[in-house]
């Protein structure tokens, strides 16, 4: 019998076959999952409920009270459509007691084949590469946010309290490169529960700001059914261009179909049984999403009306209290230190598993060593763990430093990724599975649905590359914000 491999070296251990009964080893030989459906919906509110929930005002702004909510809502329930036929691929071909895939690309393998499995390799790790450096840029504005807010405070709104963001860049990737040591995914719970603690914070702070200034009256705040006004607001052609962003925006806000086998790898073999556990952490993850989503996107616009920014905490729609403003951006930071590395370490596990593959016998790569660490016991260190992570950490950090507008790129990454991996491959591994007869209703409409998530995918693009164009043409390099 084939001895089996772990994605991390020091949990491989060749003398357990499949089947062995050890207590501290699952039926693959590999270290005990311990996971539950909580653990699993911490890691999903990490991975779904990033910064840009504060930017849904702006997204609801154009869409208007009618499509805004209309359009949060269905994707709240595509995306938790096609997570439940993902989780039934975990094993293969029975969804309880096949075979473990360990990674999307491995559960594209056993079920589509191909050059598919190429496909889905391209579209998961360039979208989680382009996310890693995307929140790399977010963190350090949120960062930037507390310095601007406290010299707003301290000497009016109208200086321009201009601050670098690099400073704050370099701070987070030596964070970043610490919290990288963590072997795997396994043992990143207790990070994704403090940053989904942390985004319930800021994303309640937003609410709550909202509700006072929307209660407090003041300004006259317009807002209309159909979202910003032509002629008024904006130009026709701004008009559809902003249109296809907000329906990109809302989105990807919800796609983590890139790490939901990884995160339903770390679940324990039941009962319940692994997909029933991640299908009931996607509805607890995804509804909960969806009622912050709700809450700051339309209490947002109440608030700011068909001026809503961009991001009501960081573009300063709030000024004061300065310290809550502070304490949100706080919040912001610490949440995305801890999506980052939920979106990172598949990365570093495929790696790690492929250069573990090629060459068993290489020292640098398989070879643990013991260093006791004060206070925190003994800790487990790997050069090319070390190596490569770090590396990999410095890089992110540098690209970031020197396309300070990447996150406009990052929507175009996002359109590009959102169709293959949160409904193309779970609608055919579906198929696949279930064995559903072409031109048959069932498999009619699933189509259906593909194509017209392909065809909003292809519209969040081309409104995606509109906003960058605009953004390479509004760049000033080497010029603080």
């Amino acid at each position: 019998m084939e001895k089996k491999k772990s994605m991390f070296v020091e949990q491989s251990f060749p003398e357990h076959e499949i089947g062995d009964t050890n207590k501290n080893f699952d039926e693959d030989g590999r270290d005990k999952r311990t996971g539950t459906w909580m653990t699993g919906s911490a890691h999903i509110i990490t991975a779904v409920i990033g910064s840009g929930v504060l930017s849904l005002a702006w997204a609801i702004a154009q869409l208007g009270w009618v499509a805004g909510p209309a359009v949060l809502m269905a994707f709240s329930f595509i995306t938790y459509f096609t997570s439940t036929m993902l989780a039934d691929c975990y094993r293969s071909p029975d969804p309880v007691t096949g075979k473990r895939n360990y990674t999307y690309m491995e559960v594209v393998r056993s079920y589509l084949g191909g050059r598919k499995v190429q496909l889905c390799g391209l579209a998961q790790y360039g979208n989680l590469i382009g996310i890693t450096i995307g929140y790399t840029i977010t963190a350090s504005i949120s960062m930037v946010a507390v310095k601007r807010s406290n010299c707003f405070h301290k000497n009016g709104h109208n200086v321009k309290c201009a601050t670098s963001n690099t400073p704050f860049m370099i701070i987070f990737a030596i964070i970043q490169i610490i919290l990288s040591q963590i072997p795997n995914f396994h043992n990143l719970s207790w990070l994704s529960i403090l940053a989904a603690v942390m985004s319930f914070c800021y994303a309640s702070i937003g609410v709550g700001l909202s509700i006072a200034k929307a209660a407090a009256g003041g300004e006259h705040v317009r807002t209309t059914l159909t979202g910003v006004t032509v002629g008024i607001d904006v130009s026709g052609a701004e008009k559809i261009w902003r249109t296809f962003q907000a329906i990109g925006d809302i989105a990807f806000a919800y796609a983590y179909s890139t790490v939901l086998i990884e995160i339903q790898d770390t679940l324990k073999a039941g009962p319940p049984s692994e997909n029933k556990a991640m299908k009931r952490a996607s509805l607890v993850g995804v509804s909960t999403t969806t009622f912050f989503y709700m809450l700051c996107g339309c209490v947002g616009y109440a608030a700011f009306g068909n001026d809503a920014p961009g991001n009501f905490l960081t573009g300063f729609g709030f000024y004061e209290p300065f310290w809550l403003i502070d304490f949100a951006n706080v919040c912001i930071a610490v949440h995305l230190i801890g999506a980052y590395q939920v979106f990172c370490q598949p990365i570093f596990q495929f790696v790690e598993s492929q250069s573990a593959k090629r060459w068993p016998d290489n020292k640098f790569i398989t070879g643990e060593y013991k260093i006791h660490v004060p206070c925190c016991g003994d800790f487990s260190i790997n050069f090319l763990r070390l190596v490569w992570r770090t590396s990999y950490v410095v890089v992110t950090a540098v690209v970031a430093m020197i396309f300070p507008f990447f996150n406009d790129f990052l929507g175009l990454i996002g359109a590009a990724s959102f169709w293959p991996l949160t409904v193309y491959f779970p609608i055919e591994m579906h198929i696949a599975q279930k064995k559903i007869p072409k031109f048959s209703f069932t498999w009619t409409w699933l189509k259906i649905l593909s194509w017209t998530c392909f065809i909003v995918s292809l519209v969040a693009a081309a409104g995606s590359v509109q906003g960058l164009i605009q953004s390479l043409k509004d760049f000033k390099p080497f010029q603080a914000p």
